[in-house]
């Protein structure tokens, strides 16, 4: 078995260290671009939902005033 000096053990776990940080580093910028994509994602869905609430309420108005006219016919 090798006997490492204190530099080398040193020099070892700094080296991990750093590939931990670039690993995290690396996984980090990949959540960031997908936290984006699903922020854009939830933007257009969002207006996607508003343009149908706008449109049910039109709908809901045609109906109420089809209604008022059948009973304006029915007397």
């Amino acid at each position: 078995m090798e006997n490492k000096t204190t530099l080398e053990k040193l020099s070892d776990k700094i080296s991990t260290l750093l590939a931990q940080f670039h690993s995290l580093k690396s996984e980090n910028e990949m959540l960031r671009r997908e936290l984006t994509v699903l922020k854009t994602e939830r933007e257009t869905k969002e207006v996607e939902i508003q343009k149908l609430i706008e449109e049910n309420t039109l709908k809901d108005m045609e109906i109420e005033e089809i209604a008022n006219n059948i009973e304006n016919i029915l007397g």
